[in-house]
């Protein structure tokens, strides 16, 4: 929903606090008030005053070379994590497919026209792309994303790929929209997704889209591997069956999760 479809409800205040909040999910080292400036495009006076609100809420601190967030703003990610039940479901599941294989997993929801990491097992791999949880990477160059892509309506991703996206990463590889629809249509046909080195030039990935009992696609998990260490054809051939055995477990344990009566706090 744009600013404009919102009305007058919209609190302007809120949206820049929260986009000044954002510049820190990609950068891991201190901010200046000039720099979150820059990447804002709003006034250094309005970033100082956001600044200083989010200071004394704990959410960032100030150190000798700018502000940095605090632990806090982790209470945040993992509300909507804890929330979704997808960690809680797929932890064992997850766990088990790196012992498995030795190589990375991960799960990744659609968020716009990125996607938005929500678990990950990871594994002492030298690779210089580190993900972490509650990064985000452009979903068209990621297996992880197009295995979402693919099961949603054409229209759809039109409006997706229309979206800007918001990860600070710039892909090894980037697809055009004929290539990516054609890659779109045989990840349909043969249900899983393939990235050789897309995103970053050490990494390739196989991913598959993670469904719910009644069919409907809610994230994507993965298996990166170090392309100096794996090949295509044991991605596929080797790690790929494990990765849908996983998914379908991952999918009903989902599933049952959802249906399930929630608990609340002092029941």
């Amino acid at each position: 929903m744009s600013r404009e479809e919102a009305g007058p409800d919209f609190v302007t205040a809120l949206a820049r606090g929260l986009e000044v909040l954002r510049c820190f999910s990609d950068h891991p080292t201190a901010m200046t008030l000039t720099e979150l400036s820059s990447r804002t495009n709003l006034a250094r006076a309005t970033v100082r005053r956001i600044i200083i609100t989010l200071e004394h809420l704990g959410y960032v601190k100030a150190t000798d070379d700018g502000f940095i967030v605090t632990p806090r703003v982790l209470e945040l990610g993992t509300a909507h994590t804890l929330a979704s039940g997808i960690w809680e479901s797929a932890n064992p599941y997850l766990t088990e497919l790196v012992k498995i294989t030795n190589q990375a997993a991960s799960i990744a929801e659609l968020d716009g026209s990125d996607v938005f990491y929500v678990a990950r097992v990871a594994v002492p791999k030298m690779v210089s792309l580190a993900i972490t949880v509650g990064m985000r990477l452009p979903a068209t160059n990621t297996a992880l994303g197009r295995a979402i892509l693919a099961f949603m309506d054409p229209g759809e991703v039109e409006q997706i790929l229309q979206i800007p996206s918001r990860s600070s990463i710039y892909p090894n590889h980037v697809h055009d929209r004929a290539e990516l629809l054609a890659d779109l249509e045989t990840i349909r046909k043969q249900g899983w997704a393939l990235s050789d080195e897309d995103l970053h030039p050490a990494v390739r990935s196989v991913a598959v889209p993670l469904r719910t009992d009644d069919g409907r696609v809610f994230a994507a998990m993965n298996i990166a591997a170090v392309a100096s260490e794996v090949s295509l054809m044991q991605l596929v051939n080797e790690f790929l069956p494990v990765l849908q055995e996983t998914a379908l477990s991952i999918g009903k344990a989902y599933s049952l999760h959802r249906a399930a009566p929630q608990r609340t706090l002092g029941a």
